[in-house]
């Protein structure tokens, strides 16, 4: 190999390494600073529903819809 291959090939590699740094380095300061915030409060209705507990939910359907029982 002559020496401009060589050149190229550690001028790829150098800008390889330094774009996984830089998304490394970016990454980690984004889930620093997701850690940071303030973390949200509860609605005050919610404040005696305890986590995983089941909640009724209540879903409305469409009238229209024909009933072949009747």
């Amino acid at each position: 190999m002559n020496d401009l291959v060589v050149f190229i090939y550690a001028i790829g590699f150098a800008c390889v390494t330094g774009a996984a740094f830089a998304f490394m380095w970016k990454s980690m300061s984004m889930v620093q600073d997701e850690m940071n915030k303030p973390v949200r409060k509860k609605h005050p209705e919610m404040q005696d529903v305890k986590e995983g507990e089941r909640l009724l939910v209540f879903r409305m359907e469409d009238d229209n819809t024909t009933n072949k029982n009747t």
